[in-house]
């Protein structure tokens, strides 16, 4: 089906039966509680504890960390917030699967290590329990069948947490991009370019910076994050730039991504900052990394178009996804705020302030909900991820971002490592839907609701 048919018969704004095609007949009404348990309360977790506590129609049941002052910490703000304390399961690395077993939890939210994800998500799933992961998803590519498998097995719909998709100048793009105002997409650009090497090392104190600590001597994500550079060479953290480029691309829906070439630069900047930081005598300053400073993926999708994604978290520079959406009638691009498009643009060949067209294109979502997100973090993305997942279980219908979403997005990492290790070979995508993205229509941001 051509992209533009296709997306001019999804966006009918009809009843959510035909939005949401996974809706179970028979349904008792919306709920108006949520019940939730918390597997990681660390520094993240506890962001997603606070949004949900501002909710009056979600209940805290049960946290779970293996970090005792993790514990207390969430406990005081549960306690300040004026609600009852959360039962606790803190024995050792399994005991979330305790917590997952409760009757009075409806949903799971995790934030942990990403190599716990996928087997705490998938406990999760097993015990019928709307499940929410942060990103990524998935480290490999059998976890992304897994999850895959287990919702086709159980129907226990798992959302992939991916804040960035709720950006408001992205969602303003999105719009944009639904009424045809770049034409005919044709090649997108994204990535994570951000200076990580005060999150990848630390003085075992303080979370961010102040040594060059990481392991069991590190502090926070230093303690975990740090050993994915050391031990793996690709796009290791691709979906805050790749799930909002695939919304507008309608990957899964309509368009597929179908295989990908990458390749990384040198690896220094991580041995040089110790070395800068700590001198050449630190005990890691002998460690040798295997993440190249930058990597750079392909993706070609189904539907024609392409997609270039940047994967930079070793060397100094400024902060930027690095969107770019580039269609036959003009593109935005993320760096410098600007868009042009012919015909519209009022000079030939200059670019133009994107400001005006965010407050025209600005997404329903946003309209709606802008004063609700003002104290939430990321610069409000956090609540309306957070409120999707929420509004989600109280309907009882599939997350705007599935589990499909999860599984593809998040296998570009394992995928990405394969094709550097074999000389930027082209490695094929697979279809984690096995050939329902013809037919599935889009379900993400299409009214004010999630």
């Amino acid at each position: 089906m051509k992209r533009r048919n296709f997306i001019s018969k999804s966006l009918l704004y009809t009843s959510s039966a035909a939005l949401f095609p996974t809706i179970l007949k028979g349904i008792t009404p919306e709920q108006t509680k949520v019940r939730l348990g918390f597997i990681g309360v660390g520094l993240r977790g506890r962001n997603h504890l606070e949004m949900a506590m501002y909710r009056s129609d979600v209940e805290i049941v049960a946290i779970c960390d293996i970090d005792p002052q993790a514990i207390q910490i969430s406990q005081k703000m549960i306690r300040d917030k004026g609600r009852k304390e959360a039962v606790v399961y803190q024995q050792g690395d399994h005991d979330f699967e305790n917590l997952v077993k409760r009757n009075d939890i409806d949903g799971v939210i995790i934030a942990t290590p990403w190599e716990w994800h996928v087997p705490m998500a998938l406990a999760s799933m097993k015990e019928g329990k709307y499940t929410g992961v942060e990103v990524s998803a998935t480290v490999t590519l059998k976890e992304s069948w897994d999850l895959v498998n287990m919702y086709e097995k159980t129907g226990s719909h798992c959302m992939i947490l991916e804040n960035v998709c709720y950006r408001r100048d992205v969602l303003a793009v999105l719009n944009m991009v639904r009424q045809g105002m770049f034409g005919s997409l044709t090649h997108v650009q994204c990535g994570y370019q951000h200076d990580l090497r005060e999150v990848k090392f630390n003085d075992g104190v303080k979370p961010y910076g102040g040594g060059v600590e990481f392991g069991a001597k590190g502090f926070s994500e230093a303690k975990w994050r740090t050993q994915h550079s050391i031990d793996r060479n690709g796009d290791i953290y691709p979906t805050h730039g790749l799930g909002p480029v695939a919304e507008m691309l309608n990957i899964n829906r309509g368009n597929q991504f179908l295989h990908l070439t990458s390749m990384a630069s040198p690896a220094l900047g991580l041995q040089k900052y110790i070395v800068d930081k700590g001198g050449k005598d630190h005990p890691n300053a002998k460690t040798k990394f295997k993440l190249g400073d930058v990597v750079t993926t392909l993706i070609k999708c189904a539907n024609g178009e392409t997609i270039m994604i940047s994967h930079d978290t070793n060397s100094p520079r400024p902060y930027s996804l690095g969107f770019r959406v580039q269609g036959t009638n003009g593109l935005w691009m993320d760096d410098n705020k600007s868009i042009y498009l012919e015909g519209v643009s009022p000079k030939a060949h200059s670019w133009e302030p994107f400001k005006p067209y965010q407050e025209k294109y600005d997404h329903p979502l946003w309209k709606a909900h802008a004063q609700d997100a003002e104290n939430a973090g990321h610069g409000g993305i956090d609540y309306f991820v957070l409120r999707a997942f929420i509004e989600s279980i109280k309907n009882k219908v599939a997350p705007p971002i599935d589990v499909y979403d999860a599984a593809a997005w998040s296998a570009i990492s394992p995928l990405s490592e394969e094709s550097i290790a074999k000389g930027s070979a082209p490695i094929k995508i697979p279809d984690f839907t096995r050939g329902k993205w013809k037919t599935n229509q889009p379900i993400f941001a299409l009214h004010d609701n999630y």
